[in-house]
């Protein structure tokens, strides 16, 4: 099948190395709009925010969390958190916040943007560091954090549809 050059959805890729140059409050909006735009149960939406671009809070995430060696690099990162406390579908927050996370990723992609999920929910002890190191009330649940910067280099797309996955009508 023959796919747009730039489909957001079939070219985004993980980018972990990002150029010095800052992404400002009008991009970091999109994106943040892309992400509530998200479908979630029962439209409850419950996510919260916090937008990182100080220096020496994202140099200090790396000593803790594994994965995040690249946000000394990334001029911005976006930390969504779980808001699960009088919701409908209590739940369905965590789906709700991933699909929030992939718009916001694809946003990220159309934009020209590289970005990375970084996980952290269920990991307690990820839960803790960022809610020890950002303040965040214990109702809310750290879920994903998110770096956003100009890629150093684009990444090929890569084809992941395995058609043996697909099964049609039953097992």
């Amino acid at each position: 099948m023959d796919y747009p050059d730039r489909d957001p959805v079939l070219t985004r890729r993980s980018i972990r190395a990002y150029r010095d140059e800052p992404v400002d409050d009008a991009t970091v909006e999109r994106l943040l709009r892309a992400g509530m735009a998200a479908p979630s149960a029962g439209n409850q939406q419950p996510w919260q925010f916090i937008v990182i671009r100080d220096r020496a809070t994202l140099d200090q995430i790396p000593t803790w969390h594994p994965y995040a060696k690249m946000l000394p690099s990334a001029p911005v990162a976006v930390l969504v958190l779980g808001d699960p406390a009088g919701v409908k579908w209590a739940g369905m927050w965590p789906q709700d916040c991933a699909a929030c996370v992939q718009n916001m990723l694809i946003e990220a992609e159309l934009l020209g943007l590289g970005a990375v999920w970084l996980g952290v929910h269920p990991l307690p002890e990820r839960e803790a560091a960022l809610r020890e190191l950002l303040g965040i009330p214990e109702e809310l649940v750290p879920f994903a954090l998110v770096p956003f910067g100009w890629p150093r280099q684009r990444k090929e797309p890569a084809d992941r549809y395995d058609p043996s996955r697909v099964h049609y009508e039953r097992w």
